[in-house]
């Protein structure tokens, strides 16, 4: 109880919002006391309750960025997870967007299907093991695509 200050100043510091901080000291308070048992009596008992505040709010932001990554799954799979809005705001933007499936629609097959399967959330051991192929030799096809679109789209930028 005598960390509670700093644990809350800690948390302010991560969270930027009273809150959600609140919310942080309330859960790191929680998962300390349930776990108890795995504290190691010879430890710094400060440094292992803000490792447990910093693993809570690192999760909890992972969990969020998660939640609104946007993965398309139309039968097109070359949209590369552009949000629909901005996409269809403005005419040059549907002419871009154009201009980038045709751009991934002329990348050699070796390149162009392990780049749409990455686009499309897949990660790289699972294209690796989708399309039989060593998992460097994965990465470098991602690689090299992404390198071969950024030159065909130089004006875009």
């Amino acid at each position: 109880m005598d960390l509670q200050d700093n644990l809350l100043s800690f948390a302010l510091k991560l969270t930027s919002n009273y809150d959600d901080a609140h919310d942080l000291l309330q859960d790191t308070t929680c998962k300390a006391l349930v776990n108890e048992q795995k504290y190691v009596d010879d430890s710094n008992f400060r440094s292992w309750v803000f490792t447990i505040m910093r693993n809570i709010f690192i999760n909890n932001y992972r969990r969020v960025v998660r939640s609104q990554t946007v993965v398309d799954k139309s039968d097109d799979l070359y949209q590369m997870n552009l949000p629909q809005i901005e996409a269809s705001e403005t005419p040059e933007n549907s002419y871009a967007l154009s201009e980038v499936t045709q751009a991934v629609n002329e990348l050699p097959e070796e390149y162009r299907r392990p780049f749409s399967l990455h686009v499309a959330g897949y990660k790289y051991q699972e294209i690796a093991e989708m399309m039989d192929l060593p998992l460097g030799t994965v990465k470098s096809r991602i690689f090299f695509a992404k390198q071969k679109l950024q030159q065909q789209l130089r004006e875009y930028r």
